[in-house]
């Protein structure tokens, strides 16, 4: 118990110092476009430690569920280009959404199965059975909150490397497009441009497929038992 409260004032503690700082100003979309030529500057001084520290910096907003994973994203893309951008971003967020899966696994877990274990038998059941499947579409669509998706999947029991690999596999498509709307950051007016109702669909559909296709395939197999 005394370990879990020091985590929890130590998380909070930073969180604190993210907005006492003023640390979530510079992850605004008007920001980052004025202080542009800034971090360029200091890309071209130091590429490896600016780097480091982005990624670091990444981590840490992701790790805390705090707000501007978008923002940095796009970030990624104008400081350091789609490559090392989109390598940047996607090792980065997954990290941190795995930090943040198992705080809440670590923090919350007993006490939400103390309370209600015996209605998420069920629940547990599906996501060892097909847990992959459900998170991978879930990362595939943007309109689920990153971090929602983070702490809901920490009280489950999918293990932690799945939720790490599937993460990074499923948020690929929307890191690259972000990274890529950031290389052209002087036309992104609102992170309303980045996403359009059409694209969008497009990942709704992709994450709707591999659960089609599971169930496709369980279908099958049964099909040919009862055969």
């Amino acid at each position: 118990m005394r370990k879990k409260v020091v985590l929890v004032a130590i998380l909070v503690a930073l969180g604190v110092a993210f907005y006492v700082f003023d640390l979530h100003q510079w992850l605004t979309l008007e920001n980052l476009k004025a202080g542009h030529t800034q971090f360029e500057q200091w890309r071209q001084g130091s590429p490896i430690l600016v780097g480091l520290l982005f990624t670091l910096f990444y981590i840490l907003v992701t790790g805390l569920s705090l707000p501007g994973a978008a923002i940095m994203s796009l970030a990624a893309g104008a400081i350091f280009g789609l490559f090392w951008g989109t390598v940047i971003v996607s090792f980065a967020s997954s990290i941190g959404a795995t930090m943040a899966f198992l705080v809440a696994r670590y923090l919350l877990q007993d006490w939400v199965h103390r309370r209600f274990g015996k209605r998420l038998a069920a629940v547990h059941a599906g996501i060892e059975r097909e847990g992959a499947f459900y998170l991978f579409a879930l990362r595939l669509v943007p309109v689920f909150p990153f971090f929602v998706i983070n702490i809901l999947m920490g009280l489950t029991r999918i293990k932690t490397w799945t939720f790490y690999w599937v993460s990074q596999v499923g948020m690929l498509a929307a890191t690259i497009v972000y990274v890529n709307a950031g290389t052209q950051l002087g036309r992104v007016e609102s992170l309303g441009d980045i996403l359009s109702p059409q694209l969008l669909l497009s990942f709704a559909l992709l994450g709707i497929f591999p659960l089609l296709a599971k169930f496709i395939l369980n279908w099958l197999k049964r099909h040919r038992s009862a055969a």
